[in-house]
């Protein structure tokens, strides 16, 4: 009798010291979109990426969002490096002289004209390349998948559709390729941070930024904007969606690390979805309420941008070699080209769709790769 009542409890203990021990190895991890809420790559980039961490690993692996007061885009390096933040975004544009392996592609801009194929191109580039992948070892930092924006447009408080407009006006750029493009065009450019151009427009100090109309929303330039000239300057793609710290990264099974990476991809997809469409067509509509007019490109303009394209490719190649030392710059920027050619006839076959998009990444990139010696 005495035995019989001892046994359901013993079991019950025991059921709950496993419950207990299964909730003792959840973890929750530090990560940071680096951005303010009303970025995209905070939601959705971020917020999917947890909630579908989460899922695939059955609640093993969580997140934490951080805020911008503990880690920003510009203290992500350090921030990861040090293990304060174990998953963020990072942009690798900010650090030319530690990864001009990875800038060498992720630098050109103006080759993107559809943000679903760049994102992608960029992905399978950097899964596949091994000096990208050890310069990115050098900074402990693993690489996940790359987003991209939507095409870059000229958002000024000046009229700026012709290339007599353009001689001596100060804009915001975002990247080297921007800068040379607009130093060709006749426009002194200024390297201000993503999150002060709100700032530096309303103030006078810059009179326009090379940009995408999302920031309209993400940072809200409605206020201090007149124009946006409608010229297709090619996408933001030199992207970590979701670098992980190395210490994290050696922490995880070859099981939870493919669970990241899927993840990161699906939430790379979103994102890429809502900044390089949804947010573009919504910023175009605030443009129109707010009587933001909404210019075509001269011809000239346009001729003197596909002029710049072609001789830069060689320019970028060249600088690479000379100034970064990266060796046989122009194959490999050829084998970009490539990727991005693959990569538009993908998107245009599965459609402009992030679930199907993410599904041609997994198979035709993350398929091909061992999860026990990635990033390891």
């Amino acid at each position: 009798m005495h035995r019989s009542l001892l046994t359901p409890l013993v079991i019950a203990v025991s059921l709950g010291s496993l419950a207990f021990a299964g909730q003792a190895q959840a973890r929750d991890l530090r990560m940071a979109p680096g951005v303010p809420p009303a970025h995209p790559a905070y939601d959705p980039m971020f917020t999917e990426f947890a909630e579908r961490l989460a899922e695939k690993t059955d609640g093993e692996l969580t997140g934490n969002l951080l805020g911008t007061e503990v880690a920003n885009i510009g203290n992500m390096r350090n921030a990861l490096r040090s293990g304060m933040v174990e998953v963020g975004l990072f942009l690798p544009a900010y650090f030319p002289a530690d990864l001009p392996e990875f800038n060498l592609v992720g630098d050109l801009a103006l080759l993107g004209t559809n943000p679903h194929a760049m994102g992608a191109a960029m992905t399978e580039y950097i899964v596949t390349c091994g000096e990208c992948q050890q310069e990115l070892k050098k900074l402990g930092i693993v690489y996940t998948s790359s987003h991209a924006s939507d095409l870059y447009r000229i958002l000024s408080t000046e009229p700026a559709s012709s290339l007599d407009d353009l001689q001596g006006l100060r804009m915001r750029v975002g990247g080297p390729q921007y800068s040379r493009w607009a130093e060709a065009m006749g426009i002194s450019p200024a390297s201000i941070p993503v999150g002060e151009q709100y700032e530096a427009l309303s103030q006078g100090v810059i009179e326009g930024t090379i940009a995408s109309v999302a920031d309209i929303i993400s940072f809200r330039l409605d206020d201090v904007l007149n124009h946006i000239t409608d010229i297709q300057l090619g996408t933001f793609h030199s992207t970590i969606s979701h670098a992980v710290g190395q210490q994290a990264w050696d922490s995880f099974s070859p099981e939870q690390r493919k669970a990241v990476v899927e993840s990161s991809v699906e939430a790379s997809a979103a994102i890429t979805q809502r900044w390089g469409y949804e947010m573009a067509d919504e910023a175009r509509e605030i443009a129109q309420e707010s009587d933001i007019e909404i210019l075509e490109p001269d011809p000239e303009l346009l001729d003197a941008t596909e002029a710049f394209l072609e001789e830069d490719l060689t320019y970028a190649a060249e600088q690479a070699e000379n100034r970064y030392g990266v060796e046989d710059a122009a194959s490999k920027i050829e084998r970009f080209q490539g990727l991005v050619e693959k990569w538009t006839g993908i998107v245009e076959d599965v459609g402009e769709e992030p679930e199907a998009v993410a599904e041609a990444m997994e198979r035709e990139i993350w398929s091909q790769v061992d999860f026990s010696s990635y990033g390891t």
